[in-house]
């Protein structure tokens, strides 16, 4: 259901569409300004604490560091990825970071040995990751993300608004970022960068499904390696399509 309280303090007719006339283009500290007033008390960052995580992760808490930031832990992240988030948020003053993730009741149910990913890769996403974020956002009316069209295929029609197939806002203020402009950013304002990155992981997820990536190699190659899935699927476009990957 979209945010009708906030859409009428707005406008009577804020629709998504609206929205990006208004906003493609805009810097993205003004896109990220205007989703957490529109939406304040409604709203979440939603964060890996991955590679370009400090980023959006900085403009949200300059502007309001209690909004809820939510932080899926798969069971099978990186130590480091852990390490990192609770540091970038104590650094950045990040007071709702929310770690969520399946019950352990549940992993002992439906992936016993911990080994899942390896004959259904998606199942494993959808068990970890899709399920658990969906049940956390019934309390929101829309999220952030900091998706990149740059990043892969799957992301370069990207729109700055779109609407979730359960009806709710979701925001990507950095759509229109370049690499370049995400290194600048964060030398600007000199943020720790995550640990794995300087050893060759330019895109983070889950152990068992992240590998180096060589020079030359596409920066997401090291994901899901030798298989056909690119994205884990805990944010699907309005018509299904996959549109991101933690």
């Amino acid at each position: 259901m979209r945010p009708v309280r906030h859409e009428r303090a707005l406008s009577p007719d804020l629709s998504v569409a609206a929205l990006n006339a208004r906003y493609e283009g805009a810097p993205a500290e003004d896109i990220l300004h205007a989703g957490l007033r529109f939406w304040a008390g409604g709203i979440a960052v939603v964060s890996s604490f991955g590679a370009d995580a400090a980023v959006l992760l900085h403009m949200a808490a300059g502007i309001n560091p209690h909004v809820p930031v939510l932080f899926v832990d798969t069971k099978m992240l990186f130590p480091q990825t852990l390490e990192y988030q609770a540091r970038l948020a104590a650094d950045l003053g990040l007071t709702d970071v929310r770690r969520i993730g399946v019950a352990r009741s549940e992993l002992r149910r439906a992936d016993p040995m911990g080994a899942l990913h390896l004959r259904d890769a998606d199942a494993c996403c959808q068990l970890r990751k899709v399920a658990p974020l969906a049940q956390a956002m019934t309390l929101f009316q829309a999220s952030i993300t900091g998706r990149k069209r740059h990043q892969a295929a799957t992301r370069a029609d990207m729109a700055v608004f779109e609407t979730d197939p359960a009806g709710r806002i979701r925001i990507n203020p950095l759509a229109g970022w370049s690499a370049q402009d995400l290194a600048d950013y964060r030398d600007r304002h000199d943020l720790p960068p995550h640990p794995l990155v300087a050893e060759g992981y330019p895109s983070l997820g889950c152990v068992p499904c992240t590998s180096r990536v060589q020079p030359g190699e596409d920066p997401r190659a090291g994901r899901w390696r030798g298989q056909s899935k690119t994205e884990c699927g805990i944010h699907f476009g309005p018509k299904g399509a996959e549109r991101i990957a933690q």
